[in-house]
C-alpha cells in the first residue's frame, strides 16, 4: 500500500502536495509521500482550496459535501477526506 492515501472502511485520507497558480488543474504524480496536483486557481482568498475540494470531489465522483480539510488548509501539504468513493487512488497515477 502507498504511503499518499489510507483507506478505512468508506473515510479515504489522501496526503496531497498541491501547486496553486498552474496553466491547468491535473494530478502530476507522486512528491515524496504525497499526491502532488496543480492547479489553475490562484492561492488568493481560498480560491485554490476551494477549486481543490471540488477537483477531488469529481475526480472520486462523490459530492462535494463528501470531501473536506483534516489538516493544512493553509499550507502547500493537505490531508484530505473523501467519504463514500468507490474509486481505487491508485488508478489516478495510472491515468497520467
Amino acid at each position: 500500500m502507498s504511503e499518499w492515501y489510507r483507506r478505512d472502511g468508506e473515510s479515504l485520507s489522501l496526503t496531497l502536495h498541491v501547486q496553486p497558480g498552474a496553466k491547468r488543474t491535473e494530478i502530476s504524480g507522486l512528491h515524496g509521500e504525497a499526491l502532488k496536483i496543480r492547479l489553475a486557481a490562484p492561492p488568493v482568498e481560498g480560491r485554490a482550496n476551494e477549486a481543490l475540494l471540488r477537483y477531488i470531489a469529481d475526480t472520486f465522483d462523490v459530492p462535494l459535501r463528501q470531501v473536506e480539510f483534516k489538516q493544512g488548509g493553509q499550507s502547500r501539504h493537505k490531508v484530505v477526506m473523501v467519504m463514500g468513493s468507490k474509486i481505487d487512488p491508485r488508478s489516478l497515477l495510472a491515468q497520467r
